[in-house]
């Protein structure tokens, strides 16, 4: 494996991991359950996605062979996590979970309302 091809994977898996880190402290930090849901979702799925891409040229430079356990990874984490993140996020809604007091709009509230009337 090249040094300039050693870097860059060390370069994406890193980034992947400030991603996840970044994740982790929108978690600890953020006022309400949709803010966390929507750091959870989208940051964590960027990291993780980095992460296992790294993980899949390693072993296509280094091995040369590309590692379908890596590929159907990416593929699951791809398209389940911002769907669960969604589904989550709107369950927590439509049970009566509180906003935040530094909400500015509720955008859901104004659908309710369009929905009852009919």
């Amino acid at each position: 494996m090249t040094e300039i091809s050693e870097f860059i994977v060390g370069i994406i898996i890193l980034m992947g991991s400030l991603l996840t880190v970044v994740t982790m402290i929108g978690l600890v930090r953020l006022p309400d359950t949709y803010t966390r849901s929507h750091a959870a979702s989208k940051s964590a799925t960027l990291g993780i996605l980095l992460i296992l891409v790294g993980c899949l040229l390693f072993f296509w430079i280094e091995e040369g062979h590309i590692n379908g356990q890596l590929l159907l990874g990416i593929v699951f984490i791809f398209i389940t996590s911002p769907i669960a993140g969604h589904l989550l996020g709107r369950a927590a809604y439509y049970s009566g979970v509180p906003l935040s007091n530094k909400t500015v709009r509720d955008d859901l509230k104004t659908k309710q309302k369009k929905h009852s009337v009919h």
